[in-house]
């Protein structure tokens, strides 16, 4: 008979009950969080502010780089007026940044 004693462990238990081996994990996660995602939702968070405060008059950038006055601003669509006469609707999404006033003129 072959004795399977030696593969056996001294049963010595881990006095940190495992919690050694999250923790890089928890640590990655936490660095994850400050540098990557938390940002992101501020940024997100900027974006929604700036798309809800838009009014007729305001000077945008679209996302596609299109400079322009808002004319018009409805619950999901906005019109600008891109040259005299030229006017495009686009989705408020689409808008990325509004510009202070009189930066069109200066242009």
């Amino acid at each position: 008979m072959i004795s399977f004693a030696h593969a056996q462990t001294a049963g010595a238990a881990d006095p940190t009950g495992g919690f050694m081996q999250l923790l890089p994990m928890i640590l990655m996660f936490v660095v994850l969080w400050f540098l990557m995602i938390r940002p992101q939702m501020k940024k997100a968070k900027d974006h929604k502010a700036l798309i809800s405060g838009l009014a007729k008059g305001d000077e945008v950038v679209t996302g596609g780089g299109l400079l322009g006055k808002v004319t018009k601003v409805t619950d999901s669509y906005v019109t600008v007026e891109i040259a005299t006469g030229i006017e495009v609707v686009v989705q408020k999404p689409a808008i990325g940044l509004v510009l202070p006033k009189g930066t069109m003129k200066s242009l």
